[in-house]
């Protein structure tokens, strides 16, 4: 494992400095999925084994994935803005900057005397005195899991349950390319340590509401496939999720369904929110997403990543057009030709259908 530069501690030492410690909030990323929501619990877990002071964070008041609500003590975290306390320490997991984690917990970090981040996301700058990040780890999740052995604690089938499901939702089933022989290794561990892989599976996999199926049928509607089949994206308006009675989490799963089509290398879905638009990437060859997103302030992980654009949503499809387009090597005259075959295939299949109806 290649950890940034801006780690300054190993596992061990952050240990070190937990088991020192007797008050902790412990924090994820705004909108925090499996792997960040898993992370937070295991040394939530972890740190309440050795009889400590711990609070677990929700960044903001948004609602849980309704396949995340199982995991053991999912129910005993505190939104950031409702929780007064003055832990020692602030832990902040599976999030590399101060800005991901909301001002509500920033300002919480802020006021500890000691502040500790372990994430696998790459990132310029750090956020907390310690600081131990390891991209080539597939999720936070297993860094945890290493921790919590190193703090001394029994990993016990609750905590190999928060660990297995970070690891199984960050790896896309143990499908993404950062599935490697660790994660393997991780995933074997934790298991006979007590995770039901075919439990977490149900919960987390197959655990749909019907409105996210509706959510589907309508961004299957919109989907366009682009650059030769190489790129294919769609996109959900706010008064799609009105129609359907959905809530936000209803779309998470709806990316991996277009990544799944034969020659896709990225697969994006734009999803518009009150003040802003939220896209979301998948890569299924060796193409770096996290690096297209950074293009437009956004950031993750090579295979998925996630951006925030602030303008309307017409302008937000072209621009992630166009920085795909880049990404992937298409040039001007390609993109010209394409976009002008896209039009004529629409102007004949208007022509045919006045003429059937002619008929």
């Amino acid at each position: 494992m290649a950890v940034t530069s801006q780690t300054n501690a190993d596992l061990a030492a952050i240990a070190e400095v937990l088991r020192g410690a007797e008050s902790f909030a412990v924090c994820g990323h705004v909108g925090p999925d499996g792997d960040c929501l898993g992370s937070q619990l295991v040394v939530y877990h972890a740190l309440k084994a050795l009889g400590k002071n711990v609070t677990c964070l929700l960044a903001k008041a948004d609602p849980i994935e309704t396949g995340l609500l199982f995991l053991p003590g999912v129910d005993d975290m505190v939104v950031a803005a409702d929780y007064d306390g003055k832990p020692d320490v602030f832990v902040a997991l599976d999030v590399p900057t101060v800005e991901r984690i909301g001002d509500d917990a920033a300002a919480v970090q802020a006021a500890c005397p000691v502040t500790v981040t372990i994430d696998h996301h790459a990132s310029e700058t750090t956020m907390s005195a310690y600081t131990y990040v390891d991209p080539d780890a597939a999720a936070t999740a297993m860094l945890v899991w290493e921790l919590a052995a190193l703090l001394g604690v029994e990993r016990t089938p609750e905590i190999a349950t928060c660990a297995y499901t970070g690891l199984v939702t960050d790896t896309g089933r143990f499908q993404f390319q950062n599935t490697d022989k660790a994660a393997f290794a991780s995933a074997f561990e934790m298991v006979a340590a007590g995770a039901d892989p075919a439990a977490v599976a149900r919960e987390v996999f197959q655990n749909r509401s019907v409105a996210s199926l509706e959510l589907e049928r309508i961004m299957l509607s919109r989907m366009r496939s682009s650059f030769g089949g190489a790129y294919v994206s769609s996109y959900l308006t706010r008064a799609d999720f009105d129609e359907v009675g959905a809530v936000k989490t209803d779309a998470e799963p709806l990316i991996n369904t277009i990544r799944a089509i034969t020659g896709v290398r990225v697969a994006c879905i734009l999803r518009e929110e009150p003040e802003h638009i939220r896209g979301s990437f998948r890569a299924k060859d060796d193409t770096d997403v996290a690096a297209i997103a950074n293009a437009m302030g956004g950031g993750g992980h090579r295979a998925a990543a996630g951006f925030t654009l602030r303008e309307p949503l017409d302008q937000a499809i072209k621009r992630v057009d166009a920085v795909v387009a880049a990404a992937l090597g298409v040039d001007d005259d390609e993109r010209c030709a394409e976009a002008c075959g896209q039009t004529e295939a629409a102007r004949v299949a208007d022509a045919s259908n006045t003429e059937a109806v002619r008929l």
